[in-house]
């Protein structure tokens, strides 16, 4: 299946312009918060400016909308747009969300309001939006579309596995095309887990190329999504797959400090074809793969290799340099703390 639009939100802002100038600018510090949790002078946070949640377009469609489902409705909103694809008739057109944590600020609201108000007195809204398909009804409804729509979780796969069942519904001709993405926030109680849970990066930066347990994190949030076809179209970036065609010319891995040993890379790697990593542009989050994802296409499509954004390298990687070729086939590998992998292939 071929990759057609893609709409992107993340810490360093709004759309595929934003996240090139992000690849080619590099690591940038994080916004370190005051927090009652932290123990330290800041909490480094990686988290989406609202301007980048505005759009007057569907404003007031989403005005009820909590912050994931905003996410995940301006980067649907974006992927189709720039696809320039014929979507006139929105009943083959389908959807699959992938998510880790889905609404959990909005969920642990509802919680909150259930002890202080008791189960009669909570807002009904409140309810409905603190479940994980939320954010997939509103794209449905803000873009109008009647095809199938389904909601994917997992802790670490679950972009992965949205993109399968993107390729099934294609394969089995029950849409032409899949709005697949994904979306992960940071709210107050993420960042408390996360601080009790996650050795956060007192620099603000993360280091995927140590492998290594604990490694450094910093929460993040943002969402990535893809209009995908079984046909390329007047925008199409490459062909993604969900099985290995070969050897690749670049793989793309997603260690982000989110699991507490990253050391399974270095069995899933090859070690003669170079690696390289951008969690440190958009921060740790379980489905940061979206993002890596959204990267290899670009540089598939664009024929650039962006470098690293942290070149720590205690395990001798191949890291690319400015000298590599453009990349025909990238792999994007996302491994969890068992050892089990999952690969997507992005290819010309």
């Amino acid at each position: 299946m071929r990759i057609n639009g893609i709409g992107v939100v993340s810490a360093r802002g709004r759309g595929t312009a934003c996240l090139e100038e992000a690849l080619a600018q590099g690591w940038t510090p994080p916004t370190f918060l005051e927090t009652p949790f932290s123990g330290c002078e800041g909490f480094p946070v990686y988290a989406v400016p609202n301007e980048a949640l505005s759009d007057k377009t569907f404003s007031r469609k989403i005005r009820r909308a909590d912050r994931l489902s905003k996410m995940a409705v301006v980067a649907a909103a974006d992927a189709v747009a720039e696809s320039r694809m014929d979507i006139s008739d929105t009943s083959r057109i389908g959807i699959v969300f992938a998510t880790a944590f889905g609404p959990h600020a909005t969920t642990f609201k509802f919680l909150d309001d259930i002890i202080d108000y008791g189960d009669g007195s909570v807002s009904p809204t409140s309810f409905s939006h603190s479940v994980h398909n939320a954010a997939a009804s509103y794209i449905a409804s803000v873009l109008d579309i009647r095809g199938p729509v389904m909601t994917v979780t997992h802790f670490h796969f679950a972009f992965q596995e949205a993109v399968r069942l993107a390729a099934l519904w294609l394969g089995e001709g029950r849409c032409d095309h899949v709005l697949v993405g994904a979306a992960d926030e940071c709210g107050t109680a993420m960042e408390f887990i996360a601080n009790r849970r996650l050795n956060i990066a007192p620099d603000g930066k993360i280091h995927p190329f140590r492998l290594e347990q604990a490694p450094p994190s910093v929460p993040g949030e943002g969402s990535a999504f893809f209009l995908v076809s079984a046909e390329a179209g007047d925008n199409t970036y490459c062909a993604v797959a969900t099985e290995e065609s070969g050897d690749a010319d670049l793989q793309v891995i997603g260690a982000d400090g989110m699991s507490a040993d990253e050391s399974a890379y270095l069995q899933a790697i090859d070690r003669e074809i170079p690696v390289t990593a951008y969690a440190p542009l958009v921060g740790s989050l379980m489905t940061g793969s979206s993002f890596d994802c959204a990267a290899a296409a670009l540089m598939v499509r664009n024929g650039i290799v962006y470098p690293p954004p942290a070149v720590e390298n205690p395990h001798g990687l191949c890291l690319p340099a400015e000298s590599n070729p453009a990349p025909n086939s990238i792999k994007c590998i996302k491994c969890d703390c068992g050892g089990r992998s999952s690969i997507l292939e992005l290819s010309k």
